[in-house]
């Protein structure tokens, strides 16, 4: 892993990196949700066969309870009383996330509430590229089934026993053996077999992430999902900690980004050999080697402030705080999740703390934060007029329609009187 000093030139490099559009996975993926929007389940059976291999011609494409509950009796009981743990943290931080409904009285005569409604159906997208991953099923699962929603569609090319087991805990009814952009398309518009549905969410490879912005203009997506991002501030801390916890996002893909920025170079020292130390402790085929090498870094800031200000303007996904956590929490604007402390190591965050691990990349946590329960409804204002309120209002609202010219909207409240 490299160091790098933090100069202007080294940020615009990194940040240059986030802001290339992908236009080969674009063009690929606009082909194919193309086609399966025109030519339906045709289209879906054969870009599954050539891209994945797999047969969803007929029943094949879903997933039955029985091969869920044949999974379920496969795997270790250890294992089913992990996804329970972490299924129930999901909930509950889910159950606080989710907003709630409220009532005020404006001026007299005028009141407005909210009221909560969840989305009528979502898809869940699984990677199932080297693993399928199951985390995600409970990171999006949870959240909608806590929401209300009453269709919860899940989706994996290549679903494993592990996946199968933790979608039956989880009580999926709906389960299609589909992936890639084919399964994008299918569920934003719908085949003869699979019904469309509202929102799409779940991160994918690029051109999952393509179709998803493709199919947004007519479906709702959580967000786009690029690459992998973990950054460590710090000026101390355990080496080998740190060096650890960069490795673990590394491994996600050859081009996840995993950078520790510091002003210490005594830390960016260690930490550099750390990383390699153990990195070579890792199997020649996981993706950390490549990532660590092409994406990675470690920068080096004039002074920890300089560095605040970078990790800000980078918006990371996953932002680890190992030494003096509450201190620079307070200097943090924009971050995917964050972890607090030396123990606090991001796997953790993946998997069982209750935080959800589908978070916004590339940048995008300068505007949203990760995946909740509130993705999974719409609040809807309501609001009642009566007598003393139609008295206090209904002349500054023709006033203001008559300036905006909107005679009838003026009329609308004129006839009233």
């Amino acid at each position: 892993m490299r160091i790098l000093k933090l100069t202007a030139r080294a940020e615009e490099e990194l940040l240059k990196l986030r802001r290339t559009h992908d236009q080969g996975a674009y063009r690929i993926a606009s082909r194919i949700v193309s086609d399966v929007r025109r030519r339906g389940d045709r289209g879906l059976e054969d870009w599954s066969k050539k891209l994945d291999g797999t047969d969803v011609s007929g029943a094949r494409v879903w997933i039955s309870k029985k091969e869920m509950a044949a999974a379920k009796r496969l795997v270790d009981r250890e294992f089913m009383v992990a996804v329970e743990h972490a299924a129930k943290n999901v909930r509950k931080v889910a159950e606080r996330q989710l907003p709630r409904e409220w009532s005020m009285r404006v001026e007299a005569g005028a009141g407005i509430r909210q009221v909560v409604r969840p989305l009528d159906s979502i898809g869940c997208y699984i990677p199932g590229g080297r693993f399928a991953l199951l985390s995600t099923l409970v990171m999006t699962v949870v959240p909608a089934q806590v929401a209300g929603v009453p269709r919860i569609l899940a989706v994996c090319a290549r679903p494993n026993d592990a996946l199968l087991a933790a979608a039956e805990l989880l009580g999926i009814t709906e389960f299609a053996r589909i992936g890639g952009a084919q399964a994008i398309a299918a569920m934003a518009y719908g085949t003869r077999k699979i019904a469309a549905v509202e929102k799409i969410c779940g991160p994918g490879n690029r051109f999952v992430t393509a179709a998803k912005q493709i199919v947004s203009a007519d479906c709702a997506i959580d967000m786009p999902a690029g690459p992998t991002e973990a950054v460590v501030l710090a000026n101390g801390g355990n080496s080998r900690w740190i060096a650890a916890d960069l490795l673990a996002q590394a491994e996600h893909a050859p081009d996840a980004g995993s950078y520790l920025v510091t002003s210490s170079e005594a830390l960016a020292k260690k930490v550099q050999q750390e990383v390699m130390l153990q990195l070579s402790a890792l199997p020649k085929t996981n993706p950390a080697h490549s990532s660590v090498r092409k994406t990675g870094a470690i920068l080096v800031a004039r002074s920890l402030g300089h560095a605040c200000e970078f990790v800000n303007r980078f918006a990371p996904e996953h932002l680890s705080l190992p030494a003096e956590g509450e201190k620079l929490l307070g200097k943090i604007r924009s971050a995917g999740t964050i972890f607090l402390g030396p123990l606090s190591a991001q796997p953790f965050g993946d998997y069982a703390s209750g935080s959800n691990h589908v978070l916004p990349t590339g940048g995008w946590a300068r505007r949203r934060g990760g995946l909740s329960a509130a993705d999974f409804v719409k609040c809807i204002s309501v609001q009642k007029i009566e007598a003393d309120g139609f008295r206090g209002l209904s002349m500054d609202v023709e006033r203001l329609a008559n300036a905006e010219g909107l005679l009838a909207h003026a009329r609308a409240v004129e006839v009233r009187r």
